[in-house]
């Protein structure tokens, strides 16, 4: 899914992508000038010429590396601030940044340069199929060369995420989760206690009261689910429900948990029209409607990203767990690592610049400045004792209720597939949302064709 919210970086130039040569090193600097024999004759061919003990040797031009990314907004200006810190902290490496729209792009643009040849040293993209085929480069030996890194202080649930087979091949810069977010007033306004919006249920009851109409249209929103099939994942799996079997043999999107939660969402959005959701746009344009909603007093609240909360006023919002369902117990929402990677292809020279520049955003100091000004989760144990952290949770408790909701989260779902299985659910999720076609029917062929994908692997 890679998750994770992300930035709206606007209408990118193409060129912008193509004008350098990717990660592109310095080289090593020569001496000013040629060496003098004895009697100032210039050396010959077979003789070396010896520095003079006076001399120093040249200093070593610095690796420069680019860095893919898909953030804009707040979030891209908070990446510019580490790198701008990173090449101010050190002399041997410099990072380029190179903006995307948003993940997917990053992804697209990625495999042109692979298969071109001329790669990125560092990307904030993961995809365990690519690491198969042997695209990305393991980092086992980078992280083992490293006494630095402490391996260990990284939560392990994000860190297993980025093996492949058993090795190493991503890193996570930050965690996220999707979580609920409302507005104060709209709530107060009707009476309603976010404590009490535990279940499903009882959220589409309050969505019902808050939501206003006029003319047979809807001119306030109760909710605002995210577009995409993300958080209707996460309902369900809080549902009980799973994507394939427990042998891992049979696609299984189409249970009753699957249909209930797909239906519910559909008649919420389409019949009862208390809810509804922006798409499509470029980049993250429906995710910044969608926000603009609650903020500009359109609509109640919205599912969206940890990583959101750089981007809200929260003297109007305040943040909430994703709820769960009657009688079934407390949310499951998914828990996922956005992870950074090293292209096969990038030399090694460019490789160790690139593990330089992670272990440095991953630095307890970074990682909880991240977390801080995006409201992304921490990577490093450490980083949540950090005195600075804890005293800006206490005044923020909103940045509290990503780590709180990680505790009980589901785990990303590893695709065996390569994608197809969660393209057909993206598909399902469009006719669901969108084309109001009833979830059974969505599912139903989304299975099937997920299934004969499954299936090829046998």
């Amino acid at each position: 899914m890679l998750i994770g919210k992300k930035g709206f970086a606007g209408l990118l130039l193409g060129s912008l992508l193509l004008t350098t040569a990717c990660g592109s090193n310095g080289g090593n600097g020569g001496s000013e000038g040629a060496a003098t024999g004895s009697e100032g004759q210039s050396p010959s061919a077979s003789e070396s010429p010896v520095a003079s003990p006076s001399e120093t040797p040249a200093p070593q031009a610095p690796v420069t590396i680019e860095f893919w990314y898909g953030l804009g907004g707040k979030l891209g200006e908070n990446m510019q601030t580490l790198i701008d810190k990173f090449n101010a902290s050190q002399q041997e490496v410099i990072v380029k940044p190179v903006v995307q729209a948003d993940y997917s792009e990053t992804g697209k643009k990625l495999q042109a340069a692979i298969a071109s040849g001329d790669v990125p040293a560092a990307v904030l993209s993961s995809n365990v199929d690519w690491a198969r085929k042997g695209y990305y480069a393991s980092i086992d030996d980078l992280i083992a060369a490293n006494s630095d890194f402490n391996a260990a202080d990284v939560i392990p649930t994000f860190l297993e995420q980025g093996k492949v087979d058993g090795k190493q091949y991503f890193l996570p810069m930050y965690g996220t989760t999707q979580v609920m977010y409302y507005s104060k007033e709209a709530l107060e306004k009707n009476g309603i206690k976010a404590e009490n919006l535990t279940t499903w249920e009882a959220l589409g009851e309050a969505a019902a009261k808050m939501t206003v109409k006029s003319g047979g249209k809807t001119t306030f929103y109760g909710w605002e689910p995210m577009w995409g099939a993300d958080n209707m994942i996460d309902a369900t799996l809080s549902k009980g429900g799973s994507i394939l079997s427990e042998d891992g043999k049979t696609v299984t999107i189409d249970s009753a948990e699957w249909i209930d939660t797909w239906e519910q969402f559909r008649k919420w959005i389409h019949e009862d029209q208390i809810m509804r959701i922006h798409y499509g746009g470029q980049g993250w344009e429906y995710w910044y409607k969608t926000i603009d909603d609650v903020m500009k007093g359109n609509a109640a609240g919205y599912t969206g990203s940890s990583g959101d909360q750089g981007d809200l006023d929260f003297t109007k919002l305040a943040a909430m767990e994703q709820p769960g369902w009657e009688g079934v117990g407390e949310g499951k929402p998914v828990a996922s690592a956005i992870q950074a990677g090293i292209p096969a292809k990038a030399s090694p020279e460019q490789q160790q610049a690139a593990f330089k520049w992670f272990s440095f955003f991953m630095s307890p100091e970074n990682t909880a400045f991240w977390s801080m000004n995006t409201g992304y989760i921490a990577v490093r144990q450490s980083a949540l004792d950090d005195p600075a952290f804890v005293e800006y949770s206490a005044a923020n408790p909103q940045s509290t209720i990503p780590l709180k909701q990680a505790a009980h989260a589901s785990e990303p779902f590893q695709d065996p597939t390569g994608g197809k299985i969660n393209d057909a659910l993206k598909i399902a999720a469009d006719k669901v949302q969108i084309s109001n076609v009833p979830a059974a029917e969505a599912l139903k062929e989304a299975k099937a064709t997920a299934q004969r994908e499954l299936d090829k692997l046998k």
